[in-house]
């Protein structure tokens, strides 16, 4: 027997595979975490990629915004923020600073989210902005996406002296990777904007993909809407499993970011053999706070699972299904066929809420079989929105050998959202 360790909720899930069954456990080879996580940071910022130093961009401007990532996003903030601060205050004592919070079209950040992501100090003395979507007073028109959709963006991002962002780099599932320009789309774009997107034509391109940059119409759209917006400097970060920083990326905000994607895909592209069985995560929390967030780490699943086969996905969903709507939907849908070709004849400018997830969600519910294991979330719940329900790696296994065979092949992929998965990684995975 194996013991295999699964990311979920703040402490992961254990359980033991026949070695029979097993046919291995694939993570990520990321060099070990750096020694002092602040002094990374430090270190990145003293050499900007393509970049003057963020104290002398800081010099001549009367306002600064710093995006920052939201709630449910594990940005180790409070080695970031405070750096960006103390230099953007270096090279100019006068600097109005603002502090945008990037939450796209998620629920709004509350304030002890806000402290525990950024520290009592920073929310009870810096000015802070929560991002929403829905309010329309907020935006500004900057014209049209390469896409045809409508860029609009928060109005104190984009009326700003100088605009930075914080963030995180990871494999994304149809974005490519996340980071850089996705602070500005989606983070603090308006709902029509990320609904352009995020269409149905777009989620069907084969280059949505993750880890790929190159000709993905997605991140094209996003790119366009950082450089509109003028994103100036991004300090991002690689985090391994235990989210500690392992490296950190400071400087222009398309070259940092590709310095960090191609990071990335020298240590996270991992070839995996085609399994009947595959279990995995999305990462524990705060990413696996929902079902609807938990579609993520499917997509590792789907990547190299045979069809007819199972994914075995752990996340703690501590916050429910993550919307209304969503459950919803999924509870009351005839078959995942039927509304998955319903969402793909959407056109682009008809995008509604929550299109996107759906549409990556029932393309893997067509193939596969999905079992959520949780302890935290109501089972009934799971099942009304189509999925089998499991307490445990071991109860999920028993009802996955049912539906394939005793002897089935098992592929373990602790950490779902953290690599590049695939039959083979081939050079062409994540171009820019």
């Amino acid at each position: 027997m194996k013991n295999i360790h699964i990311a979920y909720g703040h402490s992961g899930m254990t359980a033991q595979i026949p070695d029979e069954n097993l046919l291995g456990i694939y993570e990520s080879a990321l060099p070990p975490a750096a020694a002092d996580g602040y002094a990374e940071v430090v270190r990145a910022m003293d050499n900007p990629i393509d970049s003057p130093p963020l104290e002398q961009l800081a010099r001549g401007k009367s306002s600064c915004v710093i995006i920052a990532s939201d709630h449910t996003r594990p940005v180790p903030s409070k080695f970031i923020i405070p750096e960006m601060l103390r230099r953007l205050r270096l090279g100019n004592p006068q600097i109005d600073i603002t502090i945008l919070i990037a939450t796209g079209c998620h629920r709004q950040t509350g304030k002890d989210e806000l402290i525990a992501k950024l520290g009592q100090d920073i929310v009870d003395n810096e000015k802070i902005i929560v991002h929403d979507a829905d309010d329309d007073s907020a935006m500004v028109d900057l014209g049209a996406l390469p896409s045809g959709g409508a860029l609009r963006l928060n109005r104190t991002a984009v009326e700003t002296g100088l605009l930075i962002a914080e963030g995180f780099i990871e494999p994304h599932f149809f974005a490519g990777f996340s980071g850089g320009r996705k602070s500005v789309l989606p983070g603090i774009a308006a709902r029509e904007t990320v609904m352009a997107n995020h269409c149905a034509e777009f989620i069907n391109s084969p280059f949505a993909r993750t880890g790929i940059l190159d000709n993905n119409p997605i991140h094209a759209d996003m790119l366009s809407a950082a450089r509109k917006a003028g994103l100036a400097f991004i300090v991002n970060v690689v985090i391994n499993s235990d989210k500690k920083i392992v490296k950190a990326f400071a400087g222009n905000a398309q070259s940092a970011h590709l310095t960090g994607c191609d990071f990335l895909k020298t240590h996270c592209c991992i070839p995996i053999p085609q399994a009947d069985i595959v279990i995995t995560s999305n990462g524990g929390y705060p990413l696996d706070q929902n079902v609807y967030q938990a579609v993520k780490g499917m997509t590792a699943g789907e990547a190299v699972c045979r069809d007819g086969g199972v994914i075995i996905l752990c996340a703690g969903c501590s916050d429910g299904h993550g919307g209304e709507a969503f459950y919803q939907t999924l509870k009351n849908m005839s078959s995942p066929a039927g509304l998955l070709n319903t969402i793909s004849a959407i056109p682009r400018n008809a995008t509604t809420p929550d299109q996107w997830q759906y549409q990556i969600l029932l393309r893997i519910m067509t193939r596969f079989k999905i079992i959520i294991v949780t302890r935290h979330a109501d089972h009934q719940m799971i099942r009304d929105m189509k999925f089998d329900a499991a307490s445990s790696i071991e109860e999920a296994l028993q009802i996955a050998f049912k539906h394939t065979s005793p002897d089935a092949k098992i592929a373990a992929i602790p950490d779902g959202v953290s690599i590049i998965p695939g039959l083979k990684c081939s050079p062409e995975t994540g171009n820019n």
